[in-house]
C-alpha cells in the first residue's frame, strides 16, 4: 500500500491489556492503516495520575491514505469500540488509547489535532518503543533526533518489555 508513513502509539491499563492493544492494531488495519512494523510491548508506570494500574504500550509504524483528521477519527472510533468513554479523566485508566504521533513529516496545529503529538518528546513510554522501530527518527519541527529527547528524560524510567502473558 502506498500512502503516508504514520507512527501511532497504543496503550492500555484496564482489562486484557495485551488483547486490547492487539485488537486495536487489527482494527487499525481494517480501517486503512497498513502496519509495517510493531515495537515490543512495554510495561510502564502511569504518568499524570499515579493511582491506577500500569500500562502496556506499543508503537507501530504504518502507511495510510487517510488524511490526518480521518486517521484521528478512526483512532477515536476504535478506542470507543474497545470501551473508552469520551470525556473521561485526563491521564486516567483506559482500556485502549491510540495517539497519532507522527504523520509523515507534517506539522499540524489546529483545534482538533496537533502533530507531532504535543507531549511525545517528554514521554519515555512513547520514545522507547518509537526508537526501537525507528532509531534515527527526527522531529519534523526542528530536525532534532528523538533519541536526543530520550537522553534528557527523568520520568517513567521503569519502562521495560512486558514479559507477562495476560489472558
Amino acid at each position: 500500500m502506498n500512502g503516508t508513513v504514520v507512527f501511532l502509539g497504543l496503550g492500555s491499563n484496564v482489562g486484557d491489556r495485551c488483547g486490547q492493544i492487539a485488537g486495536g492494531v487489527a482494527e487499525l488495519e481494517r480501517s486503512g492503516v497498513s502496519v509495517e512494523i510493531r515495537s515490543s510491548v512495554y510495561e510502564t508506570e502511569p504518568v499524570g495520575f499515579d493511582d491506577q494500574p500500569w500500562y502496556l504500550n506499543q508503537v507501530i509504524r504504518g502507511r495510510t491514505r487517510l488524511d490526518p483528521h480521518g486517521l484521528l477519527e478512526e483512532c477515536k472510533r476504535i478506542e470507543r469500540l474497545f470501551g473508552r468513554e469520551p470525556g473521561g479523566r485526563r491521564f486516567g485508566p483506559r482500556p485502549l488509547d491510540i495517539d497519532v504521533l507522527l504523520y509523515g513529516d507534517r506539522v499540524i496545529e489546529d483545534d482538533r489535532l496537533t502533530i507531532p503529538h504535543p507531549r511525545m518528546h517528554e514521554r519515555r513510554f512513547v520514545l522507547v518503543p518509537l526508537l526501537e522501530i525507528s532509531p534515527r527518527l527526527v522531529d519534523p519541527r526542528n530536525g532534532r533526533e528523538y533519541a536526543q529527547y530520550l537522553d534528557r528524560l527523568d520520568e517513567g524510567k521503569k519502562v521495560s518489555p512486558s514479559l507477562r502473558n495476560e489472558s
